[in-house]
């Protein structure tokens, strides 16, 4: 069944029908369209809630699992926020865009279509035929009775018969023509101009039906990544420890004061005695470290963390001691760099000047001083808050960056080699690129081509140690190899 041959007297029906489906077309378009509003204005609340209620409390605070869960649920819901944002961005470009384009290409072909439509071409023929008729049957004039004007008369009406005879048979050609015209028209322009309107009709409603699939594909596709972030949530909420959170709130808190002793009676009958108890409430400085009761008498910050209590200074202590040795070791790791690059440029100076570095070594160096002051300073303070054996023993586990850097005479190229003694397996492969004489300490020779497995990786400064096929170990530059997949 087509549109041709069943509805070929039904113009007007077929094309309200096919302007109705563009129009539901452009209903369509405009529904995707508030629907991804919706979904970037959801996306964009989330957002604003996650950020107004991350990272809310000290960094203590954090440490605890209930609030640690809590942060990751918002990042979970971030991360939700930008899957609701995507599939507004894939609803926009996927069927939006998409479906517009499309549908501007049906009007022009529906427009297109309907112009080539019509009416029999042959109904001014059936016209022409009777117009002529009138026309000749207009001037027909009296027939007098003489017998010249019977002739004459005999005449014309041959003559008339003979017209009468041309229009019959002109009517006749023109009739076949009109006819022959009607039957093209009907059975072959009009079912042609049907099926191509059946057609495209047809397709919109197959790509209209495509934009209702991908309504819920869209959505579908992220829909793996969204159940990520719930179980996310989920996970968080498994994660939390209260009794985790009950012991780390101890450590964080307990000052390690011993408890009041009893206070002596005393008999006020015999006079007032000063009182003896070595009661922690009866010295002046004990009293001083119950500060956590009042908030009104608590004392101003210290740098060696005088005022809080025993435990919590050990804790702050320790802290900054890890801190500076971290600091140290990578200003001591930069400044090894930098002489190591400041040897490479006095055997080669092709490769940079020399003098340009020493502003960069004087500053680290000043730096290392700088650190190393500190470092003792906090190791004292330390000793003196832990006391005795114990703080040597902590000293000695959390500090051994300040050994190292104590040997202030003790040439950087030895320490490297030293730390080249220790076994270690390489951590990749590269291939040299070009040529490299290594002439200063610590550095190596390769040549171009050779293969050579990977011991440390460039830490920023432009160095790289490796290790030849030969068992030779040391740096050259990083930018002479490539690295092998």
């Amino acid at each position: 069944m087509d549109w041709g041959t069943d509805l070929w007297d039904q113009y007007d029906v077929i094309d309200k029908h096919t302007q109705s489906g563009l129009d539901l077309v452009d209903r369509y378009i405009k529904f995707v369209k508030e629907r991804t509003e919706i979904e970037q204005s959801y996306a964009k609340q989330l957002r604003s809630l996650t950020k107004k209620y991350a990272k809310r409390g000290s960094k203590e605070e954090q440490e605890f699992s209930n609030h640690a869960s809590f942060q990751e649920i918002l990042y979970e819901l971030n991360d939700y926020a930008g899957q609701r944002e995507l599939i507004a961005e894939n609803m926009m470009t996927g069927i939006c865009v998409e479906l517009t384009k499309y549908i501007q290409d049906l009007k022009l072909e529906r427009k297109t279509v309907r112009e080539g439509g019509g009416t029999p071409g042959g109904e001014g023929g059936r016209e022409g035929g009777r117009e002529r008729r009138e026309e000749r049957l207009a001037n027909k004039s009296d027939v007098n009775a003489t017998r010249l004007e019977v002739d004459k008369a005999k005449q014309h009406a041959h003559a008339r018969t003979h017209t009468a005879e041309e229009c019959r048979n002109d009517y006749a050609a023109q009739l076949q023509k009109y006819n022959k015209e009607q039957n093209f028209f009907y059975y072959s322009e009009i079912p042609q101009i049907f099926n191509k309107l059946q057609d495209m009709d047809e397709r919109r409603i197959r790509r209209l039906a495509e934009g209702y699939c991908q309504f819920s594909d869209i959505e579908k596709k992220v829909l793996p990544i969204i159940s990520k972030c719930l179980e996310g949530i989920s996970t968080a909420g498994v994660k939390i420890q209260e009794k985790q959170d009950s012991i780390l709130f101890i450590e964080q808190h307990k000052s390690g004061f011993e408890r009041p002793a009893d206070v002596d009676f005393e008999d006020y009958t015999q006079g007032i005695k000063p009182a003896t108890s070595d009661s922690s409430l009866n010295p002046p400085k004990v009293r001083v470290k119950l500060w956590p009761f009042s908030k009104k008498n608590k004392p101003t910050a210290a740098e060696d963390f005088s005022h809080l209590p025993p435990e919590q200074r050990k804790k702050r202590l320790q802290a900054k001691i890890d801190e500076i040795s971290k600091e140290l070791q990578k200003t001591q790791d930069q400044s090894d760099a930098l002489e190591k690059m400041k040897g490479v440029y006095e055997r080669n100076p092709q490769m940079g000047d020399p003098s340009s570095l020493e502003p960069q070594i004087t500053e680290t160096t000043q730096n290392i001083g700088r650190l190393r002051g500190e470092l003792a300073k906090y190791e004292s303070w330390l000793s003196e808050a832990v006391g005795g054996e114990e703080s040597a023993n902590a000293i000695n586990n959390n500090t051994q960056h300040g050994v190292v850097a104590a040997n202030q005479s003790h040439n950087i190229y030895t320490e490297f080699e030293d730390e080249f003694d220790d076994v270690e397996s390489p951590i990749g492969q590269c291939t040299a690129l070009y040529t490299f004489e290594g002439n200063s300490e610590g550095t190596i020779s390769v040549t171009e081509g050779e293969m050579l497995s990977i011991m440390e990786e460039d830490k920023g400064d432009g160095w790289m140690r490796v290790l030849r096929a030969s068992g030779e170990e040391g740096y050259i530059p990083s930018s002479y190899v490539k690295t092998s997949p």
